[in-house]
């Protein structure tokens, strides 16, 4: 059975009943008080704007090697290069990774971009940094998370656009992000409080269908959810006596947004892979990450602004699980080549192909932002590293320069963005910051990156800190 809301879970999480589930708040996490939101002048009208419905994003947790996969150095030294050749793509003159062939056939649907940069060395921040737009108040660290963090995009999605089809803004899959055991910052509300946490969802290979506890049960007639209805309005006469005490408050907001997912069937529907034919299964994979990413595409068609599917769960699961290809992150120090060859690339290559052919065969790439990134890329130096397991050299952490990828939503098909120099070391054209695509993202829903929301002390903030990249869509 699937684990959602809010925790530390360990690595092997025990289920939540259903009783649970409702505790917690089901779909969004807990919490009451709705910050004010101010409107800024906007930018509106560029490249890009309002051009998505949803916008999904693929999370290589740990930090993929750009060397490696896609932006190749192959005239570089030995040293630089590392073991992999690149090969020809679809797009001519595009190259990637030998061991991406899937991908590389399908190169004229997604969008390189070789250019993004920033300063922070360390998962737990960077990934912060990612997944909210602002370096953490202790760079380079791996710090916990705390009330005081800045919002994930999520949280500020939903805080600036509630979804009116959707009980939930935003949606986390294979989630939380461990580093490799704790839970990383940067996927949660902080200082808008859990009244706009998204739904962090589980392990979707574990059940048969992704929030079972949530399945309308057969022994609870719709009279009896009358009566619990009519029980959770005298709750709410109490809690309006109570209005300033904010476990009662959490509460309130809890059974509010479990009887919304119960009392909508879509829903539910949208959470259950029973739904999906076994081929379709087998073409993303039957693997943690793969049917990650089939959820995705469902709560994408379901109407769900922002969903963000962690591929991996874990970071560097593979110390203590060596055999677990599920427990395999990007966080390859040494033995780099033999983890990408073996456990990463063929799952994410067979996994991200078919999501990126499923939303376009369906007609939902048009419509979806498409992001595949990491926190941070891997160095332009292949050596062995003492203090990590393993017996074969690898890559350090690389922040100055790393790639992602971008599809759909009229973001411009079969073009390279940005350009590293000879070693892939730094940026020489076109540097794109966390921030700068944390503003595309909301760019892309049609929300001006400078719109203001107010925390729960009455701070002011902007959605995101940086400028949308509209090169994606003029490029």
């Amino acid at each position: 059975m699937l684990s959602i809301g809010w925790g530390p879970p360990p690595l092997a999480r025990r289920p939540l009943s259903r009783r649970q589930v409702l505790l917690l708040g089901g779909v969004a996490g807990l919490g009451a008080w709705l910050p004010k939101r101010t409107q800024a002048a906007s930018l509106a009208g560029g490249p890009g704007w309002a051009s998505a419905r949803s916008v999904l994003v693929v999370f290589a947790n740990g930090g993929q090697s750009h060397l490696d996969l896609w932006d190749m150095k192959p005239q570089a030294p030995e040293t630089v290069r590392g073991a992999f050749r690149p090969v020809a793509t679809s797009v001519p003159g595009v190259q990637i990774c030998e061991h991406l062939p899937r991908l590389a056939r399908l190169a004229h649907r997604f969008q390189i971009v070789r250019s993004m940069t920033h300063e922070d060395l360390d998962h737990g921040s960077a990934v912060y940094l990612a997944l909210t737009g602002h370096y953490h108040r202790r760079r380079s660290s791996n710090p916990p998370p705390t009330p005081e963090d800045m919002p994930t995009l999520g949280a500020v999605l939903h805080r600036l656009r509630p979804s009116g089809q959707f009980p939930s803004s935003a949606v986390y899959l294979n989630a939380p992000a461990l580093i490799p055991e704790n839970v990383s910052p940067g996927q949660f509300a902080g200082i808008l409080g859990p009244a706009c946490q998204p739904l962090l969802v589980g392990d979707a290979t574990a059940g048969a269908g992704a929030l079972p506890g949530l399945q309308p049960q057969q022994e609870v007639p719709h009279v009896r959810l009358a009566r619990r209805r009519r029980l959770l309005a005298s709750v709410d006469r109490f809690r309006r006596r109570m209005e300033h005490h904010a476990p009662m408050q959490q509460l309130h907001v809890a059974y509010r947004r479990a009887f919304e997912v119960l009392d909508r069937p879509e829903c539910v529907r949208a959470f259950d892979l029973a739904q999906e034919p076994e081929q379709v299964k087998d073409r993303y994979g039957r693997w943690r990450s793969g049917q990650a990413c089939l959820l995705a595409r469902r709560l994408v068609e379901a109407g769900v602004p922002l969903v963000t599917v962690m591929f991996n769960h874990t970071n560097r699961g593979q110390d203590r699980y060596p055999g677990q290809t599920d427990y395999y992150g990007w966080d390859t120090h040494n033995d780099i080549f033999q983890a990408l060859r073996t456990h990463l690339l063929p799952r994410f290559d067979q996994s991200f192909s078919a999501l990126l052919e499923d939303l376009d065969q369906r007609g939902l790439l048009e419509t979806t932002l498409v992001i595949c990134m990491g926190e941070f890329g891997r160095a332009p130096r292949v050596a062995f590293e003492a203090n990590f397991k393993g017996r074969y050299p690898g890559r350090k952490h690389w922040a100055a320069a790393y790639s992602i990828l971008v599809a759909g939503a009229g973001t411009t098909p079969g073009a390279v963005l940005g350009r590293t120099d000879r070693l892939g070391a730094y940026v020489q054209q076109q540097p794109i910051t966390p921030g700068d695509l944390a503003a595309t993202v909301f760019w892309a829903l049609g929300i001006d990156p400078r719109e203001r929301y107010q925390d729960l002390l009455g701070r002011e903030f902007a959605a995101a800190p940086g400028r949308p990249v509209t090169a994606l869509w003029s490029g």
